[in-house]
């Protein structure tokens, strides 16, 4: 291939470079002439920008205002409202459980009074580079065209809404506090529970509500706040149970007598318990109040006062024989503890009972009494030391009935013992005279004849405690002689004088134990020996006792026998029922002496004998009756 040359011409020549010219350079002139009109040009620009840019948003939102994620540039008010209307969902979507335990109520925030003001947001959103300030206005106009503005959604809560709502829950959880109750129908309990008070608390509540409603809280769960108030009286079931347990049957009083034997029992019924129940409503003094179930005892007090009499158990002392190898005490009978009902004890044992459900047998109280001489008491204590005392009388001839009596009332005796300055009582110790007690028919002196009379012999007895009285030298302060002499208390060469009749309970034999020691009598009833004996042991005060000889006057010859019908009695029979016994004044003198041979007291004991006449009774037909003067 051929290239051929193009020749340069004019046209394809480079131009030469300008000649310089030498002085100023125009383009200093000619630079700020185009820097101004330049200016000037872009002010004309941005001013037509501008005034198109506000001409075109005259009456809707400038560029970059949003409201809940949508845009809302270039919509008027009008048309920014339509596209807002279904956007806000809170009122509706948004739902608050209100719950107080197990109960709830739910509710939405449209409910609870929360509603969108859309009319104030797009007033908002429009607002927005609108300001007064012209300058400002641009500025803001520009910021949000190119960052952007959302529109916090205005949103409008009405107090008074929720308030009702929270008001229509408190009519369902306020109620008032119940007391329970406790009410006695005749042996029925009958209670009703408590119930608690509960107050919602609105305004507290409210404002707990409020705190998530303003933070548009996309819904929670609420506890309600709620005042408990405490009944006054809040159980009764203990209360209740006391009053169960007292009628759940009947309570028993049981007591046993000095041997041991049961008395009673006594019973009070669940009726007679549920008549005498008290249900009371107390003052705890803390604010709350509580039943007292009581028992009204008082007429159960009543009726132990009636008991008590029959109760009662006398201390009875100990009966003793002293041994003359140990010098000892020894017990013959026991001694048994005196005891009196203690009333207001039991009444406590018996309330207590009435509350008891296991063991409703109450035992009744007693006051107990130890006897003066117990069976631990000892010789030495009591100053009993030696014998100072005996006699011994005889009863050969007597019948059986009369050694019956002369035992059974000797055993009365035995083991007794006198306390220093005490009076002995012969009666009072001798007891009833009765077949109950032990004595049988025997023969007795009464209206001027010997008869037979329970109790016959007992004399005998009181006969030979009289002489060992006088034996010690003890004072005798009564004495009572027989109305004739009896052969029996001159068997063995006994003296006349020296008996002591008795006749209970008007005639006793006393005397008192004048020392500063204790006495012990002691008696045996020797049937071997048709002999009766009474011992005294004490100390001896120091004093010797002589009984000087009877004295014997006047002495008068019994009458003639006398003979007496008895139908009963087959002829040539006899039957003596009266024995011949001439009278006669006796007096004898004991005389005390101290261990000085002083005589210190001299006691004269005078008996009138009247002469007695033997009877004989016999068959009426018998001819002896005509001997009778």
């Amino acid at each position: 291939m051929t290239v051929t040359p193009i020749p340069p011409t004019q046209s394809n020549m480079p131009p030469y470079p300008p000649r310089r010219r030498k002085g100023l350079n125009p383009w200093l002139i000619r630079l700020p002439v185009l820097l101004i009109t330049g200016s000037i040009l872009l002010l004309v620009v941005l001013g037509i920008f501008l005034f198109a840019f506000q001409l075109r948003y005259t009456d809707v939102i400038y560029p970059g205002v949003s409201a809940m994620g949508v845009p809302l540039d270039g919509l008027s008010p009008q048309e920014a409202v339509a596209a807002l209307d279904n956007g806000f969902t809170y009122d509706r979507d948004t739902i608050f459980t209100l719950r107080d335990g197990d109960k709830f109520w739910q509710l939405t925030a449209g409910e609870l009074g929360v509603s969108f003001d859309l009319e104030s947001t797009v007033e908002v959103a429009y607002a927005v580079g609108r300001q007064e300030n012209f300058a400002s206005g641009l500025v803001d106009q520009a910021s949000t065209w190119f960052t952007g503005s959302s529109i916090a959604p205005r949103v409008r809560y009405e107090q008074q809404v929720a308030l009702n709502r929270l008001n229509e829950i408190a009519a369902e959880v306020n109620r008032q506090p119940v007391d329970a109750t406790l009410v006695l129908e005749g042996v029925n309990v009958i209670t009703t529970p408590s119930q608690t008070g509960r107050t919602l608390d609105v305004a507290a509540t409210l404002a707990q509500l409020e705190q998530q409603i303003l933070l548009l809280e996309s819904g929670t769960e609420i506890a309600l706040i709620v005042h408990e108030t405490p009944p006054l009286v809040w159980n009764v079931e203990e209360s209740a149970n006391r009053a169960r347990i007292a009628l759940s049957g009947a309570v028993t009083l049981t007591a046993t007598d000095d041997n041991g034997q049961q008395l009673g029992p006594w019973t009070a019924t669940v009726e007679q318990i549920a008549t005498l129940l008290q249900v009371n409503l107390l003052d705890n003094g803390d604010g709350t109040r509580s039943y007292d179930v009581r028992i009204n005892m008082d007429s159960f007090g009543s009726y132990l006062e009636q008991l008590a009499p029959g109760l009662i158990v006398m201390p009875q002392d100990g009966r003793f024989r002293f041994d003359e190898q140990t010098r000892e005490l020894e017990v013959i009978e026991p001694s048994v503890s005196g005891r009196t009902l203690n009333v207001a004890q039991t009444l406590e044992r018996l309330e207590e009972g009435v509350f008891t459900a296991d063991n409703r047998v109450v035992p009744m109280a007693f006051d107990f009494t130890l006897p003066r001489y117990h069976n631990q008491i000892t010789a030495a204590e009591l100053g009993i030391t030696s014998l100072v005392s005996e006699s011994t009388t005889y009863f050969t001839g007597s019948s059986a009935n009369r050694r019956t009596n002369i035992a059974v009332a000797a055993s009365r005796f035995d083991g007794l013992i006198i306390a220093p300055g005490e009076e002995f009582s012969f009666n009072y110790w001798l007891g009833e005279l009765s077949t109950d007690t032990g004595f049988v028919e025997g023969k007795v002196i009464f209206g001027g004849r010997t008869v037979t009379g329970l109790g016959g012999g007992v004399c005998q007895v009181s006969t030979t405690a009289f002489r060992a009285a006088i034996n010690g030298g003890f004072p005798v302060t009564e004495r009572n002689s027989h109305g004739y002499r009896v052969g029996y208390y001159e068997l063995n060469g006994f003296a006349p004088g020296l008996d002591a009749a008795i006749w209970t309970p008007d005639r006793d034999f006393r005397f008192q134990n004048d020392t500063d020691y204790h006495l012990l009598i002691e008696t045996s009833f020797l049937p071997t020996e048709n002999a009766l004996q009474f011992r005294y042991y004490s100390t001896n005060p120091g004093r010797v006792v002589e009984i000087e000889e009877a004295i014997v006057k006047n002495t008068v010859p019994a009458p003639a026998t006398k003979y007496e019908a008895n139908s009963e009695i087959q002829p040539g029979d006899a039957l003596r029922v009266d024995y011949a016994a001439e009278g006669a004044d006796v007096t004898v003198y004991v005389n005390i002496y101290d261990l000085q041979g002083n005589l210190i007291r001299q006691d004269p004991y005078f008996t009138h004998y009247l002469p007695w006449q033997e009877i004989i009774q016999v068959n009426p037909n018998d001819s002896r009756l005509r001997f009778n003067s």
